[in-house]
């Protein structure tokens, strides 16, 4: 059977899908997504997702294309034509399809996109083992708050990260960890401190990094909000990414060589557990 995908108030099989060549996603990546976890056939936190999608698209000056109330019915209708369990929704608002220009178009309605991936997420082999990272050269625009298509060069980062026999990278700017490839970055020093770069423009402001610090500090972790050098993750006892993707995921190796022990380590172990528990309370 097809997947079923939705496009502009449709829901369609995904060969039949299709979206204007004068669409300004496709053109000038003039667009912003949202990923919302899927658990048991149900969303993970989705609230906080529409609630950054609004966010970026107020900052872009688009058009919502629909209600949150349509839009989040849409959602649920999608996943129970797919019967998804586990796994990711992709959505993807545009300004539209209009005739190019630079300037945003004034008649232009915008686009509104959805799909399903299935996957494992709470069973990711890689939580046992964790995942190793090198370094990369931040090289993306001034704006990384606002969730944009525009991530070709966090999948450049990606893929050189691959072919260095890494699983991802973790860009620098002006000597500091910004982020992962698609997720946020955060250590562990060995006096058991959680430190995780502050919330600006250089960072994707991450659903899951809220989550996760709000339950490390319930739990009596002091969280650190303060950029973190390449050095700093050398000399710490622990590092681990958050993403809706991957929830919290170890990372023991940094460059080449082990963090801490090279092990998962007690804090980013009990992150995950709590994560997964949050996520099942927060399902919608």
């Amino acid at each position: 059977m097809s997947r079923i995908v939705y496009v502009n108030g449709e829901f369609l099989p995904e060969e039949d899908a299709k979206i204007s060549v004068f669409d300004r996603g496709f053109l000038f990546a003039d667009g912003v997504y949202e990923v919302s976890t899927i658990i048991d056939g149900k969303l993970v936190d989705n609230g906080a997702h529409l609630a950054r999608l609004e966010r970026s698209m107020k900052e872009l000056e688009m058009d919502q294309p629909c209600t949150m109330e349509k839009l989040e019915a849409a959602q649920h209708e999608l996943l129970r034509r797919n019967d998804v369990k586990e796994g990711g929704l992709y959505l993807q608002v545009t300004r539209g399809a209009a005739d190019r220009d630079f300037a945003f178009p004034k008649e232009a309605k915008s686009s509104l996109v959805m799909f399903t991936q299935a996957k494992a997420v709470i069973d990711n082999p890689a939580a046992k083992t964790g995942i190793s990272v090198v370094t990369m050269p931040d090289i993306r625009w001034q704006r990384r708050d606002i969730k944009a298509i525009g991530l070709l060069p966090a999948s450049m980062a990606k893929q050189a990260a691959l072919k260095a026999g890494a699983d991802d990278a973790w860009m620098i700017e002006d000597g500091y960890v910004t982020e992962g490839s698609s997720n946020n970055a955060h250590i562990v020093t060995k006096d058991g401190v959680l430190v995780t770069r502050a919330l600006s423009n250089k960072i994707l402001h991450g659903i899951t990094r809220k989550a996760v610090l709000a339950l490390a500090e319930e739990t009596g972790i002091t969280v650190e909000e303060r950029s973190f050098t390449p050095e700093e993750v050398g000399e710490a006892s622990e590092a681990f990414i958050t993403s809706a993707s991957m929830f919290v995921m170890p990372v023991t190796k940094f460059d080449g060589e082990p963090v801490g022990d090279g092990q998962p380590g007690p804090v980013s172990t009990r992150l995950r557990a709590l994560y997964v528990a949050f996520a099942r309370d927060s399902l919608s």
